[in-house]
């Protein structure tokens, strides 16, 4: 490279440190890092050239002037000259000949604007207002949809072969469909590990809640190699519990308590709420099974005649809500409730809360798969877990190890 072909890193420090002393932003039309990428970007396809020719032993062949392409950059669209050869044979590797967007930066920024929840009419506003790019609704999403591989690979990754504890819940979603808008449910399974590190196994959009179709997500994540789920956390769904005991047959199941105490309080009168909470709690704070059923009879005799149907509800579903029980505190605070997962669904609908309607079910899965990407990158082991774990491996010995 020539002395006039060289990139004079101190004449850029200085013109950026009086431009930014001068108020100039860094970034868009106009800014400081946009017109000095371009000096960068020119500096080193000509250095590239001369590279080339160089070495490529083409004796006649040697530089043909310039051409000019306008680039989309993360700091803003800029100018590029561009330098030719008489023989057509330089391949830049810094800018491809048909490269209009430098690196993946711009897409990287599109994505992660998808991500927090923002429409593709959002998106180009922004990348006008910030960048002066102008993208049209369907390059954002021919850029969004580079990410369906991804997600593809992860809906089959295999998974692992025992998770201890797993809590399954759906959230629900307006979809546009067959020119109608419909409501999807979205079936998630947030799982365990033996390390004790969370992990979302699976989403999986489907018609309203079913336990039949609760029935092909379970046998999705037996196909992908789960063998056993040692504990299932679940809300009170028609079928629900069969359904996972017909994939997972040595599974315990627990009903949701405060899904159940939801359920009761919607038929007491506002007078008697707080007397029927206490008495409520007598029942699920039991120390003991023996004590719970003794707590359940007190309630049966205290409040049976007014409100029938609340103790009804509880006797049915006894025996999946008493199943915490059998285990140690530690493990009973984990499996009583579904907190985990609606804590997970809470997270989703504040990124989707501005999206009333999705335009398909690929549109939604998108959204969802970033969002959920960011919750669960960097996560550890829960808090305690080797003290857990020492329970479930005593409690679940013959069944810890499958591998």
């Amino acid at each position: 490279m020539n002395k006039t072909e060289e990139f004079d890193y101190k004449e850029f420090e200085k013109e950026a440190l009086s431009k930014l002393k001068q108020g100039v932003r860094l970034e868009g039309e106009n800014g400081i890092l946009a017109p000095l990428l371009k000096r960068l970007l020119e500096a080193g396809l000509q250095g590239e050239l001369s590279g080339h020719l160089s070495q490529s032993g083409e004796t006649n062949n040697r530089r043909n002037g310039l051409s000019s392409k306008k680039v989309k950059t993360h700091y803003g669209s800029i100018e590029v000259s561009t330098p030719r050869d008489r023989n057509g044979s330089f391949e830049p590797e810094l800018l491809a000949k048909r490269q209009t967007t430098l690196g993946e930066g711009l897409d990287h920024k599109i994505i992660s604007l998808y991500a927090l929840g923002m429409s593709y009419a959002d998106i180009c506003d922004h990348l006008s207002e910030m960048y002066q790019l102008s993208i049209s609704p369907s390059s954002i999403t021919a850029i969004t949809d580079k990410i369906v591989p991804e997600i593809e690979a992860w809906q089959t990754r295999s998974l692992e072969s025992v998770y201890p504890i797993v809590w399954l819940d759906a959230i629900h979603y307006k979809v546009r469909e067959d020119n109608a808008i419909k409501s999807k449910a979205v079936y998630c399974l947030i799982g365990i590990n033996r390390e004790g590190i969370k992990d979302l196994l699976g989403m999986y959009i489907g018609q309203a809640e079913s336990a039949r179709f609760w029935l092909s997500v379970l046998n999705d994540i037996h196909r992908r190699g789960v063998q056993d789920i040692l504990i299932a956390s679940i809300d009170n769904l028609k079928g629900f519990s069969q359904a996972i005991e017909a994939v997972f047959p040595r599974t315990k199941v627990q009903l949701c308590i405060v899904h159940q105490i939801r359920n009761s309080l919607k038929y007491v009168a506002y007078k008697d709420r707080k007397a029927v909470v206490s008495s409520l709690k007598e029942i699920y704070q039991a120390n003991d099974k023996d004590q719970a059923e003794k707590a359940l009879a007190r309630f049966d005799e205290q409040w049976s005649r007014k409100y029938p149907y609340i103790i009804k509800s509880w006797l049915e579903n006894w025996d999946r809500l008493s199943q915490m029980f059998e285990f140690p505190d530690m493990i009973r605070k984990m499996m009583y409730t579904t907190n985990i997962i609606e804590s997970f669904n809470s997270q989703l609908r504040k990124v989707t809360k501005s999206k009333r309607v999705f335009t398909n079910d690929q549109a939604l899965m998108k959204l969802l798969y970033l969002v959920q990407m960011k919750l669960f990158e960097n996560v550890g082991p829960i808090l305690g877990w080797k003290q857990i774990m020492a329970q479930f491996i005593i409690i679940f010995e013959q069944r810890w190890n499958i591998n």
